[in-house]
């Protein structure tokens, strides 16, 4: 079967491409040109015409890549058109007259490409994560996963294990012979190396995710602090209802920003009090569930009432920064307790010291993402595979007995498919729809 669909962004634009890949890929460039294919990777101006009519659709830029030399390792072809939907619905309306040729699913392309060979699974998804950049942080992580630096430790890392078992494996071909003591102690330490070497890759603090998803912060505190406020402050724009009214805010409401190349998302959540209604009541639950899971809590109080105890105090024992709003009504000291906090004291009503605030963030944002440098994990999915490679790791150090070889082979074999799982080196359909279809259709 051969795919086609709109590789560039919908709507109207000077250039759009249409990507054509398959074996009738050479076909119907024959046809909608009336012309013989163009030399190989070399732009060539072509009339693009109605298949059965021969009218002009549109003049257009051919590029021809004969397989295996392309992106899916098939015949594949780019047609670039004007950017009018008319054109491209017109061009692509001709296509599918061309027998078996259908439109492309989500990352079919790509996910070509991963099956011709052309690239792992890693490559893939960072080729995924490129496109849905939209911070230089996230752009130089997809980037560094693109060179191949996390697929080549993660292959390192699975040629060690078959190496390991093979060993192994002689030993249970051949039972009737012992297997030297310095073979057997090499296995251990070579197979705890490993472990330690996976445990270290865990330990990242889960940054790679963060800088994929983005650096979560939630706005928490009591009713009427200013919490809305602070949010269309920070966005600048009005996302958020504010009201002298306790109790407006309800749900969460989330925003995606940008924070000088950082990837934001913050939320603002419902005041937290003691309530009887029932909606609020379970948006004050939304609240607290939001503050647990960030990975920093801007907890917002009034200068006038600021309690620090009971939930205050709770919120800011960890990753919080205590923002104290309204400091224009303030006429007496603040409350010593203060100083034992994070803390900054704001106006949000005269636009006093929202800049320090700003400031404290991203110094928090800076020492999240420190270690960028060793990030191997971007995705839940690879943590998955390597928590549960380390506990096949473990069931295998665990055998100290000679009789358990055939037991410890399984642990190994297990253990070497979860590193393989991560870039693509086994059977791996049931998570491949899962990856590819979070790419946009002609990618």
């Amino acid at each position: 079967m051969t795919i086609y669909a709109l590789s560039t962004g919908p709507g109207i634009s000077g250039v759009a491409i249409i990507r054509i890949s398959g074996p009738q890929s050479s076909k119907v460039i024959k046809k909608l040109t009336d012309n013989e294919l163009p030399l190989p990777r070399v732009a060539t101006l072509r009339k693009i015409n109605n298949v059965n009519t021969s009218e002009l659709i549109d003049e257009a830029i051919i590029l021809w890549f004969p397989g295996p030399e392309s992106y899916t390792g098939e015949d594949m072809a780019e047609i670039h058109v004007h950017g009018g939907k008319a054109v491209i619905r017109a061009v692509q309306d001709e296509i599918s007259k061309v027998e078996n040729c259908r439109l492309a699913e989500p990352g079919e392309f790509t996910k070509l490409a991963f099956q011709n060979g052309k690239i792992n699974l890693l490559k893939a998804e960072s080729i995924a994560d490129l496109i849905s950049a939209e911070t230089e942080i996230q752009r130089l992580q997809a980037v560094k996963i693109m060179k191949g630096k996390s697929s080549e430790k993660f292959n390192k890392l699975r040629e060690k294990l078959l190496k390991i078992l093979s060993f192994i494996e002689a030993k249970i071909d051949f039972p009737e012979e012992d297997l030297p003591e310095n073979n057997l102690n090499k296995i251990k330490r070579d197979s705890s190396d490993v472990l330690e070497k996976i445990n270290k890759i865990l330990n990242d603090q889960k940054v790679g995710e963060i800088i994929r998803e983005g650096f979560k912060i939630a706005i928490v505190g009591p009713t009427n602090a200013g919490k809305s406020s602070l949010l269309n402050n920070l966005s600048n724009r009005e996302v958020a209802i504010v009201s002298e009214t306790a109790g407006t805010t309800r749900d969460v409401i989330e925003v995606h920003l940008n924070l000088d190349g950082y990837p934001v998302i913050i939320s603002d959540t419902a005041g937290i009090r003691d309530s009887k209604d029932e909606i609020e009541k379970k948006g004050i639950k939304l609240s607290l569930k939001k503050a647990e899971n960030a990975d920093l809590k801007l907890v917002v109080v009034d200068a006038k009432s600021a309690d620090f105890s009971g939930f205050l105090n709770d919120l800011l024992k960890k990753d919080a920064i205590l923002v104290i709003n309204k400091s224009d009504l303030l006429k007496d000291k603040l409350d010593p307790e203060v100083s034992k906090f994070n803390h900054v004291l704001i106006s949000l009503k005269n636009n006093l010291n929202i800049d320090k605030l700003i400031s404290k963030i991203k110094n928090n944002l800076e020492k999240k993402f420190i270690s960028e440098e060793d990030i191997l994990i971007t995705r839940e999915r690879h943590r998955q595979h390597l928590l549960h490679c380390v506990e096949h790791l473990k069931n295998f150090l665990d055998k100290n007995d000679k009789k358990d070889f055939d037991k410890g082979a399984e642990d190994l074999r297990l253990a070497t498919r979860e590193l393989g799982m991560i870039v693509g080196k086994v059977d791996t359909e049931e998570i491949l729809g899962s990856i590819f279809n979070d790419f946009c259709i002609g990618k």
